[in-house]
């Protein structure tokens, strides 16, 4: 069964760092996409950073660019998400997503470009 697994979500203070991790199993994504969104209460789900396995090519949005870094562990065929310097509007169920189709940039930052998805983790982040 091919599934993505999220970890590390947490209730962090403004300011504070967050690691994210959601680790791939029944399949790998050697040729393929991975990426994280979040979603905050009935809000549109939203991009937040996408990893392009082949070359390593990582695509953030305007909001967290300098702040969040996705990164990948090939042994592990895990993502990461390096969360720091957390605000209060990070605040959302972050959830993550992959394809076997290496996106280009245009794509990547589309919910509807990924056809796997976590159950997604909780990060809540106080003022």
């Amino acid at each position: 069964q091919v599934q993505l697994v999220e970890s590390g979500g947490g209730l962090v203070q403004a300011g504070a760092s967050l690691r994210l991790s959601c680790a791939a199993s029944g399949r790998t994504f050697s040729r393929g996409t991975m990426a994280w969104f979040r979603q905050a209460g009935d809000q549109e789900r939203e991009f937040v950073a996408s990893l392009r396995w082949s070359d390593n090519n990582k695509f953030y949005s305007n909001s967290v660019r300098g702040r969040f870094t996705i990164s990948r562990d090939n042994a592990k065929n895990t993502v990461h998400l390096q969360m720091n310097s957390l605000k209060p509007e990070d605040t959302a169920v972050y959830y993550c997503a992959a394809t076997n189709r290496g996106l280009i940039l245009s794509s990547s930052g589309a919910p509807g470009s990924y056809d796997l998805w976590g159950q997604g983790t909780q990060v809540a982040v106080s003022s």
